[in-house]
């Protein structure tokens, strides 16, 4: 169940309860591809930072272990030991990065494994039969991640194909929460808006699929190659002509930037692999800008990573230690930059949640993008 508790022009925030645990949104999802955030993180971590909700990708884990062990030892949760929701992706985007290792027809996607060569089919039912077999909280119906920029007509034969995936989609998720050996019973599906920077393909898109009764809707296909203004006018335009008493996931985005601007026009979900990335490179984020800690500056820094940061990182390590261990090639920096990322993004959330619900978000986002904006050089 989905219950809004506050608006603040377009930007709201909600409950919603899954059978995995409740989620406050608008919320950020901590991208683990692999049932694992890459830079050493454990679920442990993920419980300690703040973490509501972990993504996990349908493709890559059916490729590496695979989905029918996962559901011999229990389920996604079980094998990870995370007992809050998991989103799973649907296989869509790999659709798009793995463009040169696939094949598209009606009745669904060929790859050649990007491990080791071998045929892989994905249609609607297989993607949907991978995710039940994760058992993941919510599932996403199948679609295909169009490139930027396609033509008019590439665009409406890929969403026409994406709709009809998600009636079959619909049709098998059903199906497999009626058997008594599904992991999980209860399993949500999303389905995706899809039609690029076409607003006229985009709203009647959003149209059709809102005519079927799913948990959830999310807007794909763009931080694909387009401009940040056109990601926003996108929002603008099809966001109202989604259903409005169920949750809108921003796929792929973003940046800090681009979550404040997307929960202003009333998204709920982001997931992005920014924080994680970023950190491994030994960039952090800040509420003055981002850090480079590779930088020489950092060498005699003894302030935390921002001060007054409550992430496990900050409340014990100075930018100097960190920045020695980045620079020492020592795994440890890299674990502490992503650590204190995923913290920033999350308690970032919760920031924007009590602006929304104090119904003072215009003030908190020109506040933080100023901030942003500001640089920390002396800071």
């Amino acid at each position: 169940m989905y219950q809004i508790v506050a608006r603040d022009g377009r930007a709201r925030s909600a409950h919603m309860e899954t059978v995995h645990g409740t989620i406050e949104t608008p919320v950020f999802m901590n991208v683990g591809t692999v049932g694992a955030i890459k830079g050493a993180v454990s679920t442990q971590d993920l419980r300690e930072i703040g973490t509501q909700v972990e993504l996990s990708n349908t493709y890559h884990l059916h490729v590496r272990t695979g989905d029918e062990t996962i559901k011999q030892l229990g389920g996604l949760h079980k094998f990870m030991n995370w007992d809050r929701p998991i989103l799973t992706d649907s296989g869509g985007f790999q659709i798009f990065s793995l463009k040169g290792l696939r094949k598209i027809r009606e009745e669904g996607v060929t790859f050649q494994s990007h491990i080791d060569g071998h045929r892989i089919f994905m249609g609607p039912e297989e993607s949907i039969q991978i995710q039940s077999n994760l058992g993941s909280t919510i599932a996403m119906a199948l679609d295909e991640c169009a490139p930027y920029p396609s033509s008019r007509e590439y665009m409406i034969n890929s969403v026409n194909r994406t709709t009809r995936w998600l009636y079959r989609c619909k049709k098998k998720i059903d199906e497999l929460n009626a058997l008594e050996d599904t992991v999980n019973p209860h399993q949500m599906l999303f389905g995706i808006n899809q039609g690029g920077t076409y607003e006229d393909i985009r709203i009647e898109h959003a149209k059709q699929i809102s005519e079927l009764d799913l948990d959830g809707y999310a807007v794909g296909g763009l931080a694909v190659g387009e401009s940040h203004e056109q990601m926003y006018h996108i929002l603008d335009e099809v966001v109202p002509y989604l259903p409005q008493d169920k949750p809108i996931y921003l796929m792929g985005v973003g940046t800090p930037e681009n979550i404040i601007e997307g929960v202003d026009r009333g998204v709920d979900f982001f997931d992005c692999v920014y924080p994680s990335r970023n950190g491994r490179h030994g960039h952090v984020y800040t509420h003055f800008g981002k850090l480079n800690l590779f930088n020489a500056r950092f060498k005699l820094d003894d302030r935390p990573i921002e001060e007054g940061c409550g992430c496990p990182v900050c409340q014990h390590y100075t930018r100097a230690y960190v920045s020695h261990l980045l620079r020492a090639k020592e795994m440890l920096g890299m674990r502490f930059c992503v650590l204190h990322n995923l913290y920033f993004y999350n308690h970032l959330m919760e920031e924007i949640r009590a602006a929304i619900r104090e119904h003072r978000y215009a003030e908190f986002k020109r506040a933080t993008l100023d901030g942003f904006k500001a640089g920390d050089e002396d800071k």
